[in-house]
């Protein structure tokens, strides 16, 4: 124990022996070298210089004004000369009378039967996918019976739905409609629903 005091206050002479150094040096120091040198830059003359601001030279003359903007004139307004044209007035001609009734036309729609075609196969990935709904297409019968055309009115909400049911309806033949017992081209309409099973 008595070994640590010892060790404790060596310590402690060193550290004053080491700071009270650092002051000599630092009294040193500022005595001899550093107060001359900061005195003699104070004592040199400051000097100063005034300096007056440039003005820049009045100008001689005014700038031109800018030339003016020249614009087309609008044509000139010509009036439309007054014609007027007196049309005779005559009473309305009748050309021909005839106490012939004319024949009423007697029309029958197409026959639109989904029972007659083969049902369109359900497309796989639609199968796959768990697709279901109610398609409307319209679809113009030809006078021989056959689709011309299809569009979708109501889709199915699956595009592939759709083009099946326009691709099997291609494939039907329909019964066409008839204007005084002649077929004629007819538009009709077909739901197809699609529901697995």
């Amino acid at each position: 124990m008595s070994y640590a005091v010892q060790k404790d206050s060596s310590r402690r002479l060193t550290g004053l022996v080491a700071v009270v150094a650092f002051h000599v040096v630092l009294v040193y120091a500022l005595v001899h070298g550093l107060a001359r040198k900061i005195v003699e830059v104070v004592r040199q003359p400051l000097e100063t210089k005034i300096i007056e601001e440039i003005k820049a030279p009045p100008p001689d003359k005014p700038p031109p004004p800018p030339p003016p903007k020249l614009t087309t004139p609008p044509p000139p307004y010509i009036p439309p000369p007054e014609v007027t044209v007196q049309v005779p007035v005559s009473a309305p001609t009748i050309s021909a009378v005839t106490s012939v009734k004319p024949p009423e036309e007697y029309r029958t729609p197409a026959v639109v039967d989904a029972n007659t075609c083969e049902k369109p196969a359900y497309p796989a990935a639609a199968r796959r996918a768990n697709e279901t709904g109610i398609v409307r297409l319209t679809f113009l019968i030809d006078v021989d019976g056959k689709v011309l055309a299809s569009k979708v009115e109501r889709t199915s909400g699956s595009r592939r739905l759709d083009e099946a049911a326009r691709a099997g309806l291609s494939l039907c033949k329909f019964k066409p409609a008839t204007l005084n017992g002649r077929p004629e081209r007819t538009w009709g309409r077909i739901d197809y629903v699609w529901k697995l099973e």
